[in-house]
């Protein structure tokens, strides 16, 4: 049997939680509680005098366990050259002291890097820290609140005293870099059992306004989270949080730059075309990329070959956006309706975007029983109705496929209704339906409902006769697709003879 292990600061606060109850028991039963009261004050007199440095080692995960000074440099970070920029322009106070305070310039006490997962926060914030070559010390959120009063801010004030000596021993500026600090952070009175997470935020408040330029070191605070929106107002005023710097998913050239770094210690194939991979990774975040990068090379050794391949690639795409192949056997029947189903939505997504489709499969993976991948040719930030009516038609697509080759429906297109939905909404909110602007919250339910089946509908008799005057190409198409299980874009529009939209109903 495993006895687990408990830290000195656990068990301590375990034992306070004991004494107290023993002292309630006690009262109840009408016992003088004057000698546990002297003896409780003669403990802690004796705990402060001589177990302080016992408190200090219990709080060492809190402390940071400072790693000294990271590796990890900005040029070992790809596609995020506009959050570089900023970072590097508040980290000069730290560089060059004398010349930022000859100016006049406030140095800045804390930045925050706001983003999805998977964008590089942490390594942007390790890289902070060996540009400005001071000491890192990670903490997370969740890390300072417990059930106790007052025990998460007097974490916080160890973690900034610690900051201070570490920076002291070592080059005399140090990083404090606190991950999901929207635990920590989170809006005041929000909690109404007890203010331990007010004590908390109050406590780094108050450490962060004790920063100065006065100080023999220099302190930084970074930190990072997703959800900017549940971070207390003040923290975000300027003196404390001074810069919120967006760390968003790359773009094409920046996931080409992350790509690069993470094959460069990889035996690459002539046939691999990372530029080809960039694009068709549209959305994926530099973590998303870096397993691409692993997972290709695990398919390489998996087929015991020397270099990694651009099949392996496309493959390792497929697998991180959709997960892995399952054990599901479908039956013919379902294999021949999820083969139509599939083509039908490569068959819209062709006609709404010529070339967008990458490849069509019906191997099972994940929830899905098949799937069909695009590759936009262009990162898109904006969408116009013309674009959000083409990914109804999309979403549609296999549904009315069935419907059309099948004679029936199924429930298969469950999701996909789900996102149509989604799109109609987008048409709707953004004031490009025939309702003109409006406010969700204000429109009759009805006529919001009535007004989502409308643009559905309207998309749904589109598609249909696309796909009437496709009939027989998708059922040639889908038998091939069944004795292959997957085809690339290029065989798909071979099959349908894309070439010729007229005879399709284009």
């Amino acid at each position: 049997m495993r006895v687990p292990k408990f830290s000195v600061n656990t068990l301590i606060e375990i034992a306070v939680g004991a004494f107290a109850a023993v002292l309630t028991a006690l009262a109840l039963e009408g016992v003088s509680l004057g000698p546990f009261f002297i003896l409780g004050g003669l403990t802690a007199l004796v705990y402060l005098t001589f177990g302080g440095r016992v408190g200090a080692q219990a709080a060492g995960g809190l402390q940071g366990n400072p790693t000294s000074i990271p590796a990890v440099k900005f040029d070992d970070i790809g596609g995020q050259e506009s959050a570089k920029r900023e970072l590097c322009e508040g980290l000069e106070f730290i560089n060059d002291p004398e010349r930022v305070r000859d100016l006049g310039i406030r140095p800045l006490k804390g930045l925050l890097l706001v983003g999805p997962p998977g964008t590089g926060k942490t390594m942007l914030a390790k890289a902070a820290a060996n540009y400005t070559n001071s000491v890192f010390i990670p903490v997370s959120g969740s890390e300072f609140v417990e059930i106790y009063a007052g025990v998460g801010a007097k974490r916080v004030r160890q973690v900034f005293a610690n900051a201070r000596k570490q920076a002291k021993k070592s080059t005399g500026s140090a990083v404090v870099f606190i991950d999901e600090i929207d635990v920590l952070g989170g809006h005041r009175g929000k909690h109404s059992s007890h203010l331990e997470y007010d004590q908390t935020l109050n406590q780094l408040l108050v450490e962060m306004d004790g920063i100065s330029t006065a100080d023999d070191t220099r302190i930084l605070v970074i930190a990072a989270t997703n959800r900017v929106d549940l971070l207390d107002p003040a923290l975000l005023r300027p003196g404390r949080f001074d810069r919120i710097i967006r760390v968003d998913l790359p773009e094409k050239e920046g996931r080409l730059k992350i790509l690069q770094i993470h094959t460069r210690n990889k035996p690459i194939a002539e046939d691999v075309d990372l530029e080809v991979i960039a694009q068709e990774t549209y959305g994926f975040s530099g973590a998303h990329l870096e397993s691409l990068a692993n997972e290709a090379a695990i398919l390489a050794l998996r087929s015991s070959e020397d270099s990694v391949r651009m099949a392996h690639f496309r493959e390792a795409i497929e697998k991180v956006m959709m997960g892995e192949k399952t054990d599901r056997q479908p039956s013919r029947a379902e294999l021949e309706r999820i083969a139509v189903h599939e083509i039908g939505h490569g068959l819209v997504g062709e006609i709404v975007r010529p070339g967008s489709v990458s490849s069509v499969a019906i191997t099972p993976r994940s929830n899905a029983l098949g799937y069909v991948r695009n590759a936009p040719r262009d990162d898109m930030y904006l969408y116009t109705k013309e674009h959000l009516e083409g990914q109804i038609k999309i979403c549609l697509a296999g549904c009315i496929a069935e419907d059309v080759v099948c004679g029936s429906r199924s429930t298969g297109a469950a999701s996909d209704f789900e996102q149509a939905f989604k799109f109609a909404r987008q048409i709707i909110d953004s004031g490009m339906s025939e309702l003109g602007i409006v406010s969700r919250d204000d429109l009759p339910r009805a006529t919001y409902n009535r007004t989502l089946t409308q643009i559905i509908s309207k998309q749904e008799d589109i598609v249909r006769s696309y796909v009437e005057g496709a009939k027989n190409r998708i059922f040639e198409a889908s038998r091939e697709l069944i004795k292959r299980e997957r085809i690339s874009g290029d065989e798909l529009r071979r099959l349908l003879a894309l070439q010729d939209t007229e005879c399709i109903g284009a």
